[in-house]
This record gives C-alpha cells, structure tokens and sequence, in this order.
C-alpha cells in the first residue's frame, strides 16, 4: 500500500503536504484554542508535522493515518527528534473508511479529501471519531479567481471547473451539509510557492542522483513543466483553507 511514485519523489523532502507554511499550521493550532489533552485525529497526515508541532506547542495528543510508507516514517521520526512518540501515533494504513476507536474532540482530513468521496463524505467519515461538540477540520483548495474555461481548469490540476468553489460557495456548502463554520485559516501564496517550488529542487536532486532510474523520463517532464504550469495557473487561479466545523 502507497501513494504513486511521483509524490513520494516529489515531496519527499516536505515537512508539510499543503501550501501551509509551520506559522500557519501553528496558527490553526492557536485560534483552535487547543488545550493540553486535547485528542486529535489526523486522517492522510502524511509526514506528521501538525500532530507533532501541536504536541510540542498545546500538549495534545493524536493519531495519524497515511497511505505513504515514506511519510508515515518520516512522521515517526519527526515524533521522535521533537520528543513527542509518547504522545502522537502514526498508522501506516488507508485512511478510507478510518474511524478511530476513541472518540475525540478534533477529527481532521487536511488535504486528502478523496479518502471520503469527496467534501461532505469525508466530514460524515470524521463525524464517526468525533465527541460531541468536537471540531472537525477539512482542507480544501478553492477557485480563488473562477477559470475562463474548461482547459484553464484542468492546467490548474483539477478535473473540470465544478471540481471546487469560489471561497463564499465553499463555506455556504458546509452550511447546507448541516454545520458552523466556526474558524478558518488560509493559505496565502508564499505557502503555495513553499510547497511546490520546493519539489523542483528535490526532483532535480533526484535526477542527479538517479539518471539510469526507470522512472527519470517522468521526473524530468515533469520538472519541465511545472515551473511555467504553476505560475501560470495555480498560482493564480487557486485558493487553499482549513476549515474548523461544528455540526448545529
């Protein structure tokens, strides 16, 4: 069980797999108002940076499910240098369909929304390990200007225009899911140029390192035209938020 290749060679020198900077992930640690004992679960945490960083800073506890084999090591090894193993747990599983045996008070799905389905699957998954009047988290990107067309949409990386929302139309959906949106913190575009510029020196290292690999015809293509995509499209056309609910 793993994610495709091209992530784990991507974003294999990622701490965070989102356009989330540390101070914004510390940020959503604050205005959560996280106190020590808080149980947090994490589904597709991929390397363990907000349950680790939120352990060290509010004193919560946590588990993590991720798919990755690299990311869920890493996450464990960020656990261990932080000082934080005896608080955060890290499960290397498919977090489709998780739900954990104790509830608690904050159930997050951070980016990786597909493992319910989409937006409203995945809140009724993370509902599932919730206490009353806990908070969920979802992370979601968003049109934060709308696509002229079909193709702008799908240079983005999304798969048509009706694949998000505008910002106003995403929190009016959780809305009509039955919840309060109750905070939000978003990512602005130095995050979205931390998280993908930085792929492009790892995958140039990678290919340094690794010409004769099977996979270095991808690498290389990739590394080409993504520069231009993201500055082009992403960068312009693509908003990204964690948004904190609770069911009314």
């Amino acid at each position: 069980m793993d994610i495709p290749r091209i992530f784990t060679i991507t974003e294999s020198a990622h701490r965070i797999h989102n356009p989330f900077t540390p101070a914004k992930v510390a940020t959503l640690g604050e205005v959560l108002r996280l106190e020590p004992g808080t149980r947090v679960l994490d589904l597709g945490s991929g390397s363990g940076e907000m349950l680790c960083t939120w352990a060290r800073d509010f004193g919560i506890t946590g588990t993590g499910v991720d798919m990755s084999v690299l990311f869920s090591r890493q996450a464990q090894q960020r656990a261990e240098e932080l000082g934080v193993a005896d608080r955060v747990r890290f499960i290397h599983a498919d977090a489709t369909g998780y739900v954990a045996e104790e509830k608690g008070s904050v159930a997050a799905c951070v980016g990786a929304t597909w493992i319910g389905g989409g937006v409203a699957g995945t809140i009724e998954l993370l509902a599932r390990s919730l206490a009353p009047n806990g908070l969920i988290l979802i992370g979601e990107p968003y049109w934060r200007q709308m696509p002229p067309t079909e193709d702008v949409a799908r240079k983005c990386l999304a798969g048509s225009i009706a694949d998000y929302l505008p910002l106003p139309g995403l929190l009016a959906s959780f809305g009509a899911l039955g919840y309060d949106v109750v905070e939000m913190v978003l990512a602005d575009q130095e995050g979205w140029d931390r998280y993908e510029a930085a792929k492009w020196l790892t995958m140039r290292r990678w290919l340094d390192e690794n010409p004769e690999d099977e996979f270095a015809a991808e690498v290389r293509a990739t590394l080409t035209s993504e520069p231009e995509r993201y500055t082009a499209y992403t960068r312009e056309y693509m908003g990204w938020g964690v948004f904190a609910l609770m069911a009314r």
